[in-house]
């Protein structure tokens, strides 16, 4: 319940009934609401969560269990609540609900909330997918060679080309980034299947979710309270606990540097925190322990909500400094020792031994220490926790249909899903061009070798012809030749035959001369 600058909380034990109050210039440092399950966590966390919305401060729950969403309707009077109310000595009390907006990862009820893989980045989406640190070093290749090639990752088929595309072309960029296995793409691939099972299909995607959204108060001044879906969600536990973490960082990411304020600009309620932090690898959690120590200066409060301290890392512990604790039950040993664990962290009270405490709490009752003016942890209350002015229970579907109604804008903006071109369509269409020009260089191919065939047959040809002519030639010549050699086989035959003619008279004569000269008288 809002007073002055401050949320009243509870009242302390008697004799002195003090108020136990969250000054809201110190509620950016930081808190925790923890308890055994049924000891009243969730009447805490609307009471706190009413007060910054009737302060002007938005604010970010998720319903876990389906009864957040009755801070959307005042609460309904009876009898035991005037008790309590005259028992408390509230002054001025009236029931009245929240402005509340309703959000959904899985497309069910509320504004449809969606981010995209390339704003989840590969730290988250490998924690996600719970991947091996080979796995991931090969998801970082993934998106640096998006980054490097302008590809955009928008939702899990665009993801699923990457993949494939970088495992097709793991020679090509081997030297440039590191080598990409082709059996550890196959195990991302294989994760992936599993997240869309779980509804990672529906939660990646455009419009993605622009966090300013939240930041909207209503037309009463009031914050709005933001309740995310999460009754189905929460089967899901990495997808919610590594959506949250995204939601943490990026509003570290965005907003800017606010200093010291009178009051919050934002208040961020991490409830099932435990699950954020199960099997958590040290370097994530070195990130969420920087994130959670420096977006209090950007004005955001962050407030966990878990069953033990013990849940949370004591690194992360450490920055919480408005703590409620409800009852805890103590049966193991390792329960005694988160009893002890979570007594320890209060500034102890003359009045009763806190780690004595803890395990008598009954409903309702808590152990609160917030921070006073001056920063410093109060010495620790024990406190009836104040009833919430808003419903206890789960909203009407009747105040549902109503709330809803009042999201038309948001409801026009998220409502119905885009899928821009993006990497998965870049790739097939890149897939296209290059088959297309695969047939292209390989039909110029057979053109050249046809090419090169008809060349080479008429050079064949042309040889042929020529070694043809050439024996054509050689036979005429040769029939010339003979020809020749004929004529002057006759020519040398006639020659001889009228050689011999001549000699024959020649002989005759020379015989009749020589005989008439030889013996001086003519020979007859």
């Amino acid at each position: 319940m809002l007073q002055e600058n401050a949320i009243w909380m509870g009242v302390g034990a008697e004799p002195d009934n003090k108020h136990v109050s969250l000054l809201l210039n110190q509620a950016n440092r930081h808190g925790l609401i923890a308890g055994a399950s049924g000891t009243g966590k969730t009447v805490t966390l609307k009471v706190m969560a009413e007060g910054f919305a009737r302060a002007g401060v938005p604010v970010f729950m998720a319903d876990v269990k389906g009864d957040i969403t009755g801070m959307c309707e005042p609460g309904t009077d009876s009898e035991d609540m005037q008790e309590r109310i005259a028992r408390f000595g509230i002054e001025g009390w009236s029931y009245a609900g929240c402005p509340v907006r309703l959000w959904d990862m899985l497309d069910e009820q509320g504004i449809p909330v969606r981010i995209t893989v390339s704003d989840m980045g590969p730290t988250m989406l490998a924690r996600l997918l719970e991947l091996t640190e080979v796995q991931e070093g090969v998801l970082d290749i993934v998106f640096r060679i998006a980054d490097d090639k302008q590809l955009l990752l928008i939702d899990l088929k665009d993801l699923r080309s990457m993949l494939n595309y970088a495992a097709e072309h793991a020679k090509e960029y081997e030297s440039t980034y590191g080598k990409v296995s082709s059996q550890s793409v196959g195990a991302i691939l294989r994760s992936l299947i599993s997240i869309e099972d779980q509804g990672g299909d529906v939660f990646f995607g455009e419009p993605a979710l622009d966090l300013a959204d939240w930041f909207a108060c209503a037309p009463n001044g009031e914050g709005y309270v933001n309740i995310l879906n999460a009754a189905r969600l929460i089967q899901s536990p990495k997808i919610y606990a590594m959506f949250l973490l995204w939601m943490l960082s990026e509003l570290f990411d965005t907003l800017p540097e606010a200093g010291d304020l009178d009051k919050p600009k934002f208040v961020f309620f991490f409830d099932e925190a435990h699950l954020l932090f199960n099997d958590m690898p040290s370097e994530l959690l070195d990130k969420i322990v920087q994130v959670v120590k420096l977006i209090r200066s950007k004005g955001v409060g962050v407030y966990f909500i878990t069953q033990s301290p013990s849940d949370i890392p004591d690194e992360v512990l450490a920055q919480l400094s408005n703590r409620i604790q409800h009852g805890l039950r103590a049966y193991t040993p390792a329960e005694q020792k988160a009893v002890r664990a979570a007594a320890s962290s209060f500034r102890a009270s003359p009045a009763f031994k806190s780690e004595d405490a803890i395990l008598e709490l009954g409903t309702g009752e808590a152990l609160v220490s917030f921070l006073n003016a001056e920063g410093q942890p109060e010495i620790v209350e024990r406190a009836k926790i104040l009833p919430p002015q808003c419903l206890m229970a789960a909203a009407s579907d009747e105040a549902l249909r109503e709330a809803c109604a009042g999201q038309g804008d948001l409801m026009a903006k998220y409502g119905t899903a885009l899928d821009r071109e993006s990497a998965f369509e870049q790739l097939e269409e890149a897939a296209r061009d290059e088959a297309e020009a695969d047939r292209l260089a390989a039909e110029r191919e057979a053109l050249e070798k046809e090419k090169a065939a008809f060349e080479a047959k008429k050079a064949i040809e042309a040889e042929r012809a020529a070694a043809k002519a050439a024996r054509e030639a050689e036979r005429e010549a040769e029939r010339a030749e003979r020809t020749r050699e004929k004529q002057q086989e006759q020519m040398i035959k006639g020659i001889g035959k009228l050689a011999n003619q001549i000699l024959g008279t020649f002989g005759r004569e020379a015989t009749r001369q020589i005989t008439r000269n030889l013996f001086g008288g003519r020979r007859r």
